[in-house]
């Protein structure tokens, strides 16, 4: 036992104290995805609150950020906090002090996942960090107030957090498929609202956690680590896990944590998060761009962008969504190209010459710069197609299609260059993002 604590504490790891459901409640009424999902259309929102109604539900205990900036607010803050005290005094819960392996089928595809504990003084989200927990993207840091506002006095956490490790050879996950019978299953339902299917397997057995233990140690090997990433042995300091969904969530995390230890202590569950790590190399674990989406401009968008990048672009007006969509995602030129949908037509915007190395970081500093000079209403960072170019055609909108990312550059992507331009890759569309289901005490 000593000898897995000691393994544990050397990658960042923890085995969870989980807070499940009791068998008596609708586990499809109390699981619900990630607040920052689906923040332009209030209405799946609502969907979901027609579903649950007055059920024991996640819904209850968190801001799904379509709310945000809204009267709505504060009130569904101060509930959220209320609601946990009653879920921990009435019975709603039972508890699971395990690792739990998760699988979610979604279009036919299984994504592995393990629910863990990180630890948060491995963790850092700054550009260029060395820790073994890092950010794969800028943090936007006006965004963690309402979340930092949740957290620092909620009695429970209840993540959507995704990590990624790195392990081509699949050491990790393998052996536990191939003893997925002999393990406990703890909850197996449908995900409302057409999301798929979850299943999820309390690891309850010493060596098998053991093994996972070891298999993510030795994928931080040093000579394993440089020769995986074709580096120079001992130039760079390891990196195990790597943000995938949730970055704001766990930094919020870190900044209620660096806030409080003085006060409570280095023995505190707030420490800690309860994230679920993945296999960056998943077949099921597929990358989607993040594309952008204007409301309310006061400015000419196409002006804009000649005097922000001057002779370095053009713009083409196309004759169909599609041919944009086509040549965006060939990516065929040597410089950068992004689409742009907009009441008067489809464009295709060239930035030559870029400072960047991908093209969602040239688009992410021309918008930083329009939105600074106060150019737009506000922006929305959106997954797939659909809601892109249904409002980006609508007067005073815009829309910005950007091409994905190779999930195999990412590792050594930050290892190189640290955290990317922000909102750079989604995992998956917006309905295969995880939903809440176990929670964890962060109060003593």
């Amino acid at each position: 036992m000593r000898h897995t604590q000691e393994i544990a504490q050397k990658i960042g790891i923890k085995v969870p104290e989980v807070y499940l459901p009791n068998p008596k409640i609708d586990l499809q009424k109390w699981a619900v995805i990630a607040c920052d999902q689906f923040t332009s259309e209030p209405d799946y929102w609502r969907k979901v609150e027609t579903i649950v109604g007055d059920a024991p539900s996640t819904y209850h205990m968190i801001l799904p950020e379509v709310f945000l900036g809204t009267p709505e607010e504060p009130k569904r803050i101060d509930k959220a906090h209320q609601v946990m005290e009653d879920y921990m005094q009435s019975g709603v819960f039972g508890q699971l002090n395990n690792f739990i392996y998760v699988l979610r089928e979604v279009d036919g595809c299984v994504r592995r996942g393990l629910m863990v504990c990180l630890d948060l003084e491995q963790y850092d989200y700054n550009k260029g960090a060395q820790t073994l927990i890092r950010a794969t993207e800028g943090t936007i840091l006006d965004r963690l107030p309402p979340r930092i506002s949740i957290r620092a006095q909620a009695p429970l956490e209840c993540p959507h957090i995704l990590v990624l490790f790195d392990d081509p050879k699949e050491t990790v996950f393998s052996p536990l498929d191939e003893q997925l019978q002999l393990l406990e299953k703890v909850y197996d339902f449908d995900l409302m609202l057409g999301s798929g299917h979850l299943t999820g397997y309390a690891i309850n057995d010493e060596a098998v956690q053991n093994h996972v233990l070891k298999a993510l140690s030795d994928l931080i090997d040093p000579e394993t680590f440089a020769n995986k990433n074709n580096l120079k042995a001992g130039r760079f300091q390891p990196l195990l896990f790597a943000m995938g969904d949730g970055n704001h969530s766990l930094a919020t995390a870190k900044a209620v944590w660096e806030k409080t230890k003085s006060s409570v202590g280095m023995d505190h569950p707030a420490r800690y998060a309860l994230v679920e790590i993945e296999n960056i190399h998943d077949s099921a674990l597929t990358f989607e761009p993040i594309h952008r989406l204007l409301f309310n401009l006061n400015a000419n968008i196409l002006s804009a962008i000649q005097d922000f990048w001057g002779k370095k672009s053009i713009v083409r007006r196309l004759d169909s969504l599609q041919e944009m969509v086509d040549v965006v995602d060939k990516a065929e030129e040597a410089w950068h190209q992004v689409g742009l949908v907009c009441s008067d037509g489809n464009y295709l915007v060239d930035i030559h010459d870029p400072a960047d190395n991908l093209p969602v970081g040239s688009l992410q500093k021309f918008l930083d710069a329009f939105l600074a000079e106060g150019n737009a209403e506000k922006i929305d960072y959106v997954h797939g197609t659909e809601v892109l170019f249904e409002k980006g055609v609508l007067a005073g909108n815009a829309g910005f299609y950007v091409p994905g990312m190779d999930k195999s550059d990412l590792f050594k992507s930050v290892i190189l260059d640290g955290a990317l331009p922000r909102k750079t890759f989604s995992m998956g569309e917006a309905r295969h993002k995880r939903f809440y289901l176990e929670c964890r005490r962060i109060q003593a």
